[in-house]
């Protein structure tokens, strides 16, 4: 109990809270405007963070297939059948996360103007809060898919958090690290707020939470296999 309360309380306050201090203190358009250089947004434009927003949601669909393709290949080779659960995590966590949640019902849906299209940075629509759902469909910057996508490169933690305790660590402070550096080009580029890229990471990582207990991954034995 102690441990799933960790696992998902630890997230939430984390998401509340900071969404909390971003709304007091005006973050969300005071980062953004930071970047803003009427009419546009040319910081976005320059390396790496326009490299960030063609290219950087690659690896993520990189770690998925390669995850396919070990969970199939555990079904013919004994060896790599230990290695099943694991790669199915991460092929599910990335439908699962960023595709459906994040892209699917959030996004698609929630309606949220980007910074470029609010009056503040040269738009026609209203600033949104981030828990406010607009009457359109047309805003789509709540939360962020290429920030979902990531942080996805975190997640491997829960995979290897019970045999290689260390290594999941240095896993998830890397991808956490690239999932701000994508959040800061998204935020560069006017396609993003601060609490967007916030959100991208809590969906993300309350799936990958949910996942790792109902397939078991808490249940797994810690011992070396041979």
């Amino acid at each position: 109990m102690g441990r799933k309360l960790l696992d998902f309380g630890l997230p939430l306050v984390i998401l509340l809270a900071a969404t909390a201090i971003i709304a007091i203190t005006g973050a969300d358009l005071k980062v953004s405007a930071f970047f803003y250089r009427s009419p546009g947004w040319p910081i976005g434009d320059q390396a790496p963070w326009h490299q960030l927003y063609r290219f950087g949601f690659y690896p993520a669909y990189l770690l998925g297939t390669a995850a396919l393709a070990l969970f199939v290949a555990g079904f013919f080779r004994q060896p790599l059948a230990r290695f099943r659960k694991g790669a199915a995590f991460m092929v599910l966590l990335l439908a699962l996360g960023p595709g459906l949640m994040v892209n699917s019902v959030l996004k698609d849906h929630w309606g949220r103007p980007r910074p470029r299209e609010i009056t503040q940075f040269g738009g026609a629509g209203a600033f949104h809060q981030p828990w406010q759902r607009s009457g359109t469909d047309n805003g789509k910057s709540f939360p962020s898919g290429h920030g979902s996508s990531a942080f996805y490169l975190a997640m491997p933690y829960f995979v290897l958090r019970r045999r290689h305790p260390r290594l999941a660590l240095y896993v998830f402070g890397s991808g956490m690290l690239y999932g701000v550096l994508m959040g800061l080009a998204r935020i560069a580029q006017g396609g993003h707020f601060v609490s967007d890229i916030l959100w991208a990471w809590g969906v993300v990582h309350l799936t990958a939470s949910v996942l790792y207990y109902l397939l078991g991954l808490d249940r797994e034995c810690t011992g070396n296999k041979h």
